[in-house]
């Protein structure tokens, strides 16, 4: 399966954050992991705040750095994510699963996709990540990495994602599309309920 690389994901307002995200398949991994309850350009900054205060994003060594250490690391001002005790933890065990699963390499998940409904399972068995956090990401590969295993079209998601962003201003206009996306849900679920 052919893929492309782009150069950056402008989903934060750090150039080098962006680079990243398009270079490392963790830093993509782990900007999705802290994208909760926090707006999109911090959860996707992380990543990077994270490199820069560890020296690396090697899932391997996150996974057996004491908790307490990492927990320090993401409690560091300014704080990595709003709930950095939280969030240490599921970074450190969506690393454990890359490094136990994948060999340390996030590509892996999608790169050794054969289908598109296999490329959602995979995503959806990374710690933390939900409904949304796979519809979004497999978003993203498909339309920003060229990931496109048989079946993709059927696995596409039909609302707007992170995948549809590729400017700043498209990320203002997702943030609101997200909002709206979510309050709809949430209507849904008030009916049902």
């Amino acid at each position: 399966m052919a893929t492309t690389t782009p150069t950056q994901l402008p989903w934060t307002t750090d150039e080098d954050a962006n680079r990243l995200l398009a270079e490392d398949p963790n830093a993509l991994l782990i900007g999705f992991a802290l994208d909760q309850q926090v707006p999109v350009p911090k959860a996707f900054s992380g990543p990077y705040v994270l490199k820069q205060r560890l020296g690396h994003l090697d899932p391997a060594r996150i996974a057996v750095t004491p908790p307490e250490q990492l927990d320090a690391v993401f409690r560091e001002r300014p704080a990595i994510h709003r709930f950095p005790g939280a969030m240490a933890e599921r970074v450190q065990a969506l690393c454990r699963f890359l490094a136990e699963r994948y060999d340390g390499d996030g590509s892996r998940v999608w790169r050794e996709a054969a289908t598109g409904t296999e490329l959602t399972a995979r995503i959806g068995e990374l710690p933390g990540f939900g409904d949304m956090k796979v519809r979004s990401l497999t978003a993203t590969l498909i339309k920003q990495f060229g990931v496109k295993p048989d079946g993709w079209e059927a696995v596409l998601p039909g609302h707007p994602t992170l995948g549809d962003v590729t400017t700043p201003a498209e990320l203002e206009e997702y943030q609101a599309a997200k909002r709206e996306y979510k309050r709809q849900v949430r209507d849904a679920q008030q009916r049902k309920g």
